[in-house]
């Protein structure tokens, strides 16, 4: 468990951590970066490097926060990754269930798995499901994902790597869109993002505008059209 500086959660929680390379998406991956950085200060959780772990000792970790969070799920892996085992999976959604005060957010490049699986997950409201979309390439991804029974489904169209056009946004309720950033950044063009702003407005899919990515994130930021979008769905009330 760590705080986390993506903009769209609060904090991280890594019950597997490592994985492979799937699709141009994954090319300068962040995570296997920090995964050979972890490696080499000694963190034992990291001593694989980037090379696949399920990890039994963190299952526990969310019983002991007191106060609701919202939760980046594997951010330094993939939990639909094939080589994750079907009871693995259900025990972190195990996890998610018994815990509703916090909100998970479990993102994949796998939709294929994911659907799969889906029929034997329980689809509590406070887990949100989302496939990542780099390009017009992945978008059969998001028919994996909107055949779940996931309650919150979105795209991360991150790192957005060319045009996305005519995207089928149905059943999608929210979509998070930005550059690559780090030192070997691909380029990201205005269109693109205007465009899939143009989409999800005409769909009425929640719109959250990450970076612009490049070098150095900071500098250029992320505003689009002199503001900032960083909407998001709504928590589930809690049940009575």
């Amino acid at each position: 468990m760590a705080q986390s500086s993506i903009e769209w959660t609060e904090m991280t929680w890594n019950p597997t951590t490592g994985c492979d390379k799937l699709s141009t998406g994954c090319k300068f991956c962040y995570a296997e970066v920090m995964a050979r950085r972890l490696k080499a200060m000694g963190l034992d959780k990291y001593k694989k490097g980037f090379k696949l772990a399920l990890h039994e000792d963190a299952l526990n970790v969310p019983y002991g926060w007191k106060k609701p969070k919202t939760v980046f799920v594997n951010s330094m892996s993939d939990l639909f990754h094939k080589n994750v085992p079907l009871e693995f999976v259900q025990k972190v959604f195990k996890v998610m269930n018994e815990c509703p005060q916090h909100t998970f957010q479990v993102l994949t490049k796998r939709g294929d798995v994911l659907e799969k699986y889906s029929p034997f997950l329980n689809w509590t409201p406070n887990i949100w499901m989302g496939v990542s979309v780099e390009d017009q390439r992945a978008v059969g991804r998001i028919d994996g994902l909107r055949n779940t029974g996931a309650k919150i489904k979105f795209l991360s169209l991150e790192p957005l790597l060319g045009p996305i056009k005519n995207l089928n946004l149905i059943g999608i309720d929210w979509a998070i869109v930005g550059g690559e950033s780090g030192v070997h950044a691909r380029p990201v063009k205005e269109e693109w993002i205007q465009d899939l702003l143009q989409q999800c407005e005409k769909a009425s899919v929640m719109f959250f505008f990450k970076q612009w990515g490049g070098k150095n994130k900071k500098l250029t930021g992320r505003e689009l059209n002199g503001t900032t979008y960083d909407e998001m769905p709504k928590r589930f009330p809690l049940a009575a």
